[in-house]
């Protein structure tokens, strides 16, 4: 019974930590005013008739805090990589030169800045949500093997690891938001 106890606490941590995973991934593509190659991820291209990432045909750099450069590997790649880019509406113009497609990066407004702020307190009230759920999921296994025979005392102390486990990625995605809004808002 403590292995089932075990292994459905390891499952809940398992799932709050794919939590806290796609909440740092998302956070990665927000634009913060400085260039940074995580803001093409996700784009794709089409290549010799297959869909690739834009990271597997071309270099991506940012030779200063306000420009990305692409230098695809193939001359053709020029045109699917700018309709790929105003596609993917990152708010970015491609400037082709023939040589490399650059990407400058903005400064953010005021009202851009509080914006983006609302967003990820919205990212991270849903990646509370989730971490919330693991926990009422992991919460309702309890009850079931208890009604299979597990000690009651055994489910209240899982239910009190559980519930500080939960805590603590609370606490992991308030820390992970207020430095990204600490970012931002940096001007």
């Amino acid at each position: 019974m403590e292995e089932d106890v075990k292994f459905h606490i390891d499952l809940a941590k398992e799932k709050m930590e794919k939590a806290l995973k796609h909440l740092e991934d998302e956070l990665l593509r927000i634009r913060a005013g400085k260039a940074t190659p995580n803001i093409l991820d996700g784009i794709t291209v089409e290549y010799y008739g297959s869909v690739m990432p834009l990271n597997q045909v071309s270099n991506i750099g940012t030779p200063d805090p306000k420009t990305i450069v692409i230098q695809p590997w193939d001359k053709t790649m020029f045109e699917p990589i700018e309709k790929a880019i105003l596609a993917a509406n990152i708010g970015l113009t491609p400037i082709n030169n023939g040589e490399v497609i650059r990407l400058n990066i903005p400064p953010l407004t005021e009202e851009r800045r509080k914006t983006l702020v609302k967003q990820i307190k919205t990212m991270a009230e849903n990646t509370k949500v989730s971490v919330r759920n693991a926990r009422r999921e992991v919460l309702e296994d309890f009850k079931k093997l208890q009604k299979d025979g597990l000690a009651e005392d055994i489910a209240k102390e899982a239910e009190h690891k559980v519930q500080e486990m939960t805590d603590n990625y609370t606490k992991k995605v308030d820390t992970i938001i207020a430095a990204k809004e600490k970012d931002i808002m940096t001007v």
